[in-house]
């Protein structure tokens, strides 16, 4: 069996175990986040059967995935670095999910290309839960009305998504997001990455972004 798949039961495993300890009602998917690694590392894992992927560049998914979602319809590949609007009509072609809408231009133009090209992507709002200067996403008073924009652009807002600051308890974040979709009557959340997924699964997280768990360190 590969490294990847191994890793990857490991991870569903005690997510499982969480789950069933905290007494959820959702175990949440695993995006495995493959950006930077190549082919040889991520198609055991789509052998074995996973579909959710996760890229942060819209050119590198276009050049690794494009062929594999032709032949797979099954894959659903999820953009969750920060799309640039240049890269919005690109990002339409190859991803399914995008988890970083941050900004009403954005939103705009995702919507006026989406019915261009008559796609309906699931879309998370980058919430920026924890007020940093140096990171994308709506400030937490702020996502109301920026979610009600949204509405009224026809766009598929699933969630909610976020990366909380480094070095403190993310259990604290991972709780007023679990509040905030609740205020908002949203379905998802997207949150918790290889250090912290295990908190986010108790705060419902319905989808959780593992990469070095999963593929190991990037060069």
């Amino acid at each position: 069996m590969h490294v990847t798949i191994k890793n990857l039961l490991n991870i569903k495993s005690k997510v499982k175990q969480k789950v069933k300890d905290k007494n959820l009602d959702q175990i949440p998917q695993i995006i495995a986040v493959s950006k930077t690694f190549k082919l040889n590392h991520i198609n055991p894992l789509i052998e074995y059967g996973h579909i959710h992927f996760g890229e942060n560049k819209v050119q590198e998914a276009m050049d690794k995935w494009f062929e594999i979602k032709k032949q797979n319809q099954k894959i659903k590949l999820h953009l969750v670095g920060k799309l640039q609007t240049n890269k919005v009509k690109f990002a339409l072609e190859i991803f399914d999910y995008i988890h970083s809408l941050d900004n009403e231009k954005l939103a705009k133009k995702i919507s006026s290309l989406q019915v261009e090209k008559n796609k309906n992507l699931k879309l998370f709002i980058q919430v920026n839960i924890g007020n940093e200067e140096q990171k994308s996403g709506i400030s937490e008073r702020s996502i109301p009305d920026f979610y009600n924009y949204c509405i009224d652009l026809k766009l598929n807002i699933i969630g909610i998504m976020c990366i909380p600051p480094i070095n403190q308890d993310a259990r604290l974040y991972f709780e007023k997001m679990k509040n905030l979709k609740r205020k908002l009557n949203i379905k998802d959340l997207s949150m918790g990455m290889s250090s912290d997924y295990l908190e986010a699964t108790e705060y419902e997280a319905s989808y959780i972004r593992i990469g070095s768990n999963i593929f190991g360190k990037r060069d």
